[in-house]
């Protein structure tokens, strides 16, 4: 008979925040930090997941929802066996992310808090542009309401953070909360 050894202990690391806060930057440098220590990471980057999880879905309050569910499902999943899932997603409204963080054992909700203003100049895309035109509609910041954490596991105010020195905080976190040595 062949004993499968013990899976190691996996957590869901949710960074939420607006359209250009720094989501996507912080994950991709946290997970080759994560990986140096021996952790299996998995990124679920909020724009590809809408591309290949859930094409098809538009941006009503639903369909936002329905989007966070499918990345805290398939989070769920790589967590519980052993996987480092570092999210990157706006998930603007409380009720799904706390949806996520019920059904997922080991969560960490990092609120990348940065102000729409900065969000705003940082944007290469020009969507905050275009939704203040009234180009797009149910822009989250903008003509869509973002509903931040009421009590994150970390709150990063990245005015005046490097990327790095972030980073940091989140593994600091992660220590403290014993999911890191």
């Amino acid at each position: 008979m062949t004993v499968n050894p013990p899976v190691e202990r996996g957590v869901a690391i949710w960074f939420t925040g607006l359209s250009g806060a720094g989501k996507s930057t912080l994950a991709e440098a946290l997970a080759p930090r994560l990986r140096a220590r021996g952790k299996r990471v998995e990124v679920l980057d909020g724009d590809a997941v809408r591309t290949h999880l859930s094409k098809g879905l538009g941006f009503s309050r639903e369909d936002r929802d329905i989007n966070v569910r499918r990345i805290g499902y398939v989070a769920q999943l790589l967590a519980r066996n052993g996987v480092f899932v570092i999210t990157a997603a706006i998930s603007p409204y409380r009720e799904a992310r706390r949806w996520c963080r019920e059904s997922i054992r080991d969560f960490v909700e990092v609120f990348v808090d940065t102000p729409l203003a900065v969000c705003a100049a940082r944007d290469v895309k020009g969507l905050y542009k275009r939704a203040e035109a009234g180009e797009i509609a149910q822009f989250t910041g903008v003509s869509d309401p973002y509903e931040a954490p009421e009590d994150p596991e970390l709150r990063l105010a990245t005015e005046g953070l490097s990327v790095a020195e972030a980073v940091d905080l989140v593994e600091q976190r992660l220590v403290a909360l014993g999911y890191l040595p």
